[in-house]
């Protein structure tokens, strides 16, 4: 177990990661997807009240750099209308769906409810820019995604007890963002899809002509 200042050395990097991405975005370098983002600054903020609440450990403090963080990158977004994902009906579907799971985390009162009904908003809100991550990755910068992987990795190894309260939103940030870095790194949906269209097709007529064959 690391000690518990490891948490504030966390989340200087990853607010290093996501500042790179939001002068990326004021450049025009990544066009971020807004619903993901907005989300991403709703469901972080709405989590720290419930940390403090829940008496959490210093891991609060990661939740409110991942609240701030993206905050920031959405008011870049409007500073350079240019560098913005065109959201489509998946886009507005996932965010709306995201919301509902924020309302009833915000007003049921079971534990395992709540915390299951916002770490599925806080998925939702992230299928957006993981779709969009594998259809174009080279609209997106790895550095935010890279450094919060590294942030929640040091936050869970600060960590003295193991709650829902403490763990479960940086458990979740870990894997989210270790999926995002391997679909934007490795450009995993366009080698895929480059792959698929080098694979030999059979002419529609032979395969037509091998069943009356049979």
């Amino acid at each position: 177990m690391l000690p518990v200042h490891f948490v504030f050395i966390g989340v200087a990097i990853g607010m290093m990661g996501t500042l790179v991405y939001a002068r990326d975005t004021y450049r025009g370098l990544t066009q971020p997807n807004r619903v993901s983002w907005t989300l991403w600054t709703v469901a972080p903020l709405l989590a720290l009240s419930s940390e403090i609440h829940s008496h959490a450990d210093w891991q609060w403090v990661m939740t409110l750099s991942v609240g701030v963080g993206p905050l920031i990158v959405v008011i870049a977004s409007f500073a350079n209308h240019g560098a913005v994902w065109k959201l489509g009906p998946f886009d507005v579907a996932c965010g709306l769906a995201s919301i509902v799971g924020l309302i009833v985390w915000l007003v049921t009162a079971n534990d395992t409810m709540a915390l299951g009904s916002f770490m599925m908003a806080d998925g939702l809100a992230s299928l957006p820019t993981l779709r969009k991550a594998w259809l174009a990755p080279e609209t997106e910068t790895v550095w935010p995604y890279a450094t919060a992987l590294i942030s929640s990795s040091l936050t869970l190894a600060t960590v003295t007890a193991w709650t829902s309260a403490n763990v479960a939103f940086p458990v979740q940030i870990l894997l989210m963002d270790l999926l995002l870095v391997a679909l934007i790194s490795g450009k995993i949906g366009p080698r895929f899809r480059d792959e698929l269209q080098e694979l030999p097709t059979v002419p529609l007529e032979r395969v037509l002509r091998a069943r009356e064959e049979k």
